[in-house]
């Protein structure tokens, strides 16, 4: 690691000399693991790797000593592409902010500049970036969580025990940190972690087994748990409901949305940002960061609002322009009639320096579109008597006495707490689970398509879409050209520079993007997607759905998007008790089960401000 720290050491020396050339402001990145940060998924190797693909400048112009966090001139580059050029970036104590933008805009490169504070940000602003696993180790969830909570209150009684002794003590700054110490609360500890664990969907025993022990996925929801749990001043939310159930999102939904210091968050729920938000960031694709107060709702009506009078003032300044420019050419020679026109052209003149009302840029409406397919006669799927377990022992049954039916019209949401079977059930259906018990049915020529939210993993970061696309599909599609092959992942979205670059440059969005298009050239009877939103934006999720009802073939989605289950659900099923629940059947959609799982989130929530968190370890 000595060469790579030097080297490190090296960049950071040339990107301040510049920096204070240009009257800039920056810091060296936080290493791997640190507090500063909370970014605990990754080697230094691997961070001086991603740092160095990262270029940022900019300058704090925010009181040094203030809780606001403002930098001008905010401009950010990663592996050569422009992302954010000249912006404004401005965090106001108390408020949390969605931030949006397209898929490869650059929301997490963003983040992650934040974090490790590529400009410098004044130390007393802790700074805690949810983006990795906790380290599979010995220790449980419970106590990694305290662990944190104590290293955090140790320093802030060091910080405030030197800032007393000071010959010059800012009292400001002192009673800071003191309400900072107060609000952590260490004989509470034990009982508000157990109370966000439980709320994050782990039981007892969850609580009290060893990392090491767990998935990826729980292993994100301990690293959740630590920066809810010691309340970072600046605390930064990469899609944090990615590996959550329904269940666990709503009452994230409802801590969040009282969370008073600053969160900035990414999601691709606009439900959980009418619920969190208090602010919207939009990242333009003039790469710019545009404010707007309110929700996610309250942003998009805005908009519309503002684009509409937008067209307007242009239109206006354009018939005047035109106008103007009419009379100046029917001036001829005539003495007067030239004055005139001299004068009228000054005006335009003074229209252009003072900038021209530009027309709203309209991006090409995104659509996604899987094949057409040949219709099977029915039935397609049936499940008879049904019952599974890992073990194969029917005292361990995940699953008993199913029997259901799936056609190429059925359009079912699959809900459910985490661990109750949902994706086992989806590799029932494919086949690569069999049952232990009864009978699995499908019809002879069924084909299925599976999207898993890990499918991206899978893709050859090496590689771009195209040469994948085409390395994988070329036996089945002969003699097709280059074009061919990049139309194919137009269709998903995939444009441009975005289809030649290596897959490794691409964000999460369009990686699963490209996964959808190969899905696409499968020509599958039924999807079957598991988590199809992670990481998609809003346009994305939005194309995917009509996408969705345009598909002739039969859909099976396991989702924690409400919006998207909204959007294309005709049946909704909860996976309970080893059963299966038609919750259809009792005319229960997917905005009551919520309004059912806000209820249930509010008594936990009322039990801890009652001092029942405790209770919930018992």
């Amino acid at each position: 690691m000595a060469p790579l720290s030097a080297s490190k050491a090296k960049r950071q020396q040339d990107k301040e000399a510049k920096a204070a050339a240009k009257g800039q402001s920056t810091t060296k990145s936080s290493k791997s693991g640190t507090d500063s940060t909370g970014i605990t998924d990754g080697s230094d190797v691997k961070k001086l790797s991603v740092a160095a693909d990262r270029s940022t400048a900019g300058v704090l112009v925010s009181d040094p000593k203030g809780r606001d966090v403002k930098l001008d001139g905010f401009t950010l580059s990663f592996h050569g592409r422009l992302l954010i050029e000249s912006a404004e970036v401005s965090l106001n104590y108390g408020q949390r902010y969605g931030l949006l933008g397209e898929n490869g805009s650059g929301k997490t490169t963003f983040l992650e500049a934040l974090a490790e504070r590529d400009i410098e940000i004044p130390e007393h602003i802790d700074i805690h970036l949810v983006a990795g696993e906790a380290d599979p180790s010995d220790v449980n969830a419970m106590d990694f969580i305290i662990a944190s909570a104590k290293e955090k209150v140790a320093r802030l009684e060091q910080q405030i025990e030197d800032m007393s002794t000071e010959d010059n003590v800012d009292e400001l700054a002192l009673e800071s940190k003191m309400e900072e110490l107060d609000e952590l609360d260490p004989s509470t500890f034990e009982a508000r972690a157990g109370l966000i664990l439980t709320g994050l969907g782990f039981s007892l025993q969850m609580m009290n087994k060893p990392t090491k022990d767990m998935s990826g996925g729980w292993r994100m929801r301990v690293t959740l748990a630590r920066a809810l749990f010691i309340k970072p001043h600046l605390l930064l939310l990469d899609e944090p409901t990615n590996h959550l159930d329904l269940e666990a999102v709503v009452w994230l939904e409802a801590y969040l949305s009282t969370y008073n210091h600053i969160l900035v968050i990414t999601s691709h729920s606009a439900d959980f940002m009418d619920s969190v938000c208090t602010n919207i960031m939009d990242l333009t694709n003039k790469r710019k960061l545009q404010y707007y107060g309110g929700n996610y709702s309250i942003y998009c009506r805005t908009k519309a609002e503002n684009e509409t009078n937008q067209m307007k003032a242009y239109a206006k300044q354009q018939e005047e322009i035109q106008h103007i420019k009419k009379f100046i050419a029917s001036a001829g020679t005539y003495a007067n009639l030239v004055r005139q026109a001299k004068s009228k052209q000054k005006i335009i003149d003074k229209m252009e320096a003072a900038g021209l009302i530009e027309p709203v840029s309209q991006a090409r409406p995104l659509r996604f579109n899987f094949e057409d397919i040949r219709k099977l006669p029915p039935p397609i799927i049936a499940f008879n008597d049904v019952a599974f377990s890992y073990s194969g022992k029917p005292e361990d049954y995940l699953y008993k006495d199913l029997s259901f039916g799936i056609d190429m019209d059925s359009r079912i949401a699959i809900v459910g707490q985490n661990g109750t079977g949902k994706s086992t059930l989806l590799n029932l259906i494919t086949g690569h689970l069999q049952s232990v018990d009864g009978t699995v049915s499908r019809h002879a020529g069924l084909k299925l398509g599976k999207y898993s939210q890990h499918s991206a993993d899978q893709l050859p970061y090496d590689k771009t879409p195209v040469e994948h696309l085409e390395a994988s599909y070329k036996e089945k599609f002969p003699n097709k050209d280059y074009q061919f092959w990049r139309s194919q992942l137009g269709r998903f979205g995939i444009s441009g520079a975005h289809q030649t670059a290596p897959i490794a440059h691409l964000s999460d969005g369009l990686r699963n993007r490209v996964v959808f298009s190969m899905l696409a050239m499968d020509q599958p009877h039924i999807l079957l997607l598991d988590e199809p939103t992670n990481h998609l934006d809003m346009e994305s999720i939005d194309a995917l759905a009509l996408a969705v009802k345009e598909f002739e073939g039969g859909v099976v989605i396991v989702s924690h998007d409400f919006r998207l289950i909204s959007q294309v659900a005709e049946e909704l099923w909860e996976v309970k008790d080893r059963k299966i629940y038609n919750l259809s059947k009792s005319e229960i959609d997917i905005q009551q089960y919520k309004s059912m799982l806000q209820k249930k989130s509010e008594v936990s929530l009322e039990k801890a401000k009652l001092g029942g968190a405790g209770k919930t370890k018992a």
